[in-house]
């Protein structure tokens, strides 16, 4: 089954259970990678989420995390970074312990992996249970000694975002976790150099 980007609104939820079976179905590799970087592409859809959320698609993605593809597990952060802007996919995040399964990602070879899971982090930090008085969180010092050479600038990131009130909620139009990390090349790349710290 190949993605599109755009359905009907009625035939929504049956077109995206339908990738969901064929991703536990079948046992081509190929093919679970690509029905997984569609879920992942539908999950930037706000209008999609409550399906996903329906379907259980953030344990799915959660479940990615821990795979020796490396393809699966850059889809599987990617999709929980988009998810991870609904309160409900951040508690079930939450609630699974799964940071240390998006922290672990952290330390990904593949820049796309890592950033992701940067925004993930960020998503979560505006969760109640996430907030800490502690000076240095461990995703933050994972950040520092990811391969990314973009990880150390955005270490701060998750930080201050845990000392600031949460940001709105995204609605329809409101850009990807993606879209802010992709737009901030040029910063990071003067901040990539600079000591991990709280800002």
């Amino acid at each position: 089954m190949s993605g599109r980007g755009r359905f009907p609104g009625p035939d929504r939820f049956e077109y995206l259970q339908a990738l969901v079976t064929e991703f536990q179905d079948t046992d081509s590799s190929e093919a679970r990678e690509q029905v997984l970087a569609n879920l992942a592409n539908f999950s930037y859809d706000p209008r999609n989420m409550e399906d996903l959320l329906r379907l259980q698609v953030t344990e799915l993605f959660l479940d990615m995390l821990t795979e020796e593809s490396e393809n699966l597990v850059e889809f599987g952060i990617g999709g929980l970074c988009n998810l991870s802007v609904v309160p409900a996919c951040r508690d079930q995040v939450l609630q699974s312990d799964g940071v240390a399964l998006v922290t672990g990602c952290l330390s990904s070879r593949r820049e796309e992996t890592v950033l992701s899971a940067i925004g993930t982090l960020m998503n979560l930090a505006t969760a109640a249970a996430w907030r800490t008085a502690s000076p240095t969180p461990p995703c933050c010092t994972a950040c520092c000694a990811s391969p990314c050479p973009r990880a150390p600038g955005c270490a701060a990131w998750p930080a201050s975002s845990c000392r600031t009130a949460a940001p709105p909620r995204r609605g329809r139009g409101w850009p990807s976790p993606w879209f802010w990390l992709h737009t901030q090349d040029r910063a990071l790349e003067r901040l990539h150099t600079a000591p991990c710290h709280w800002l």
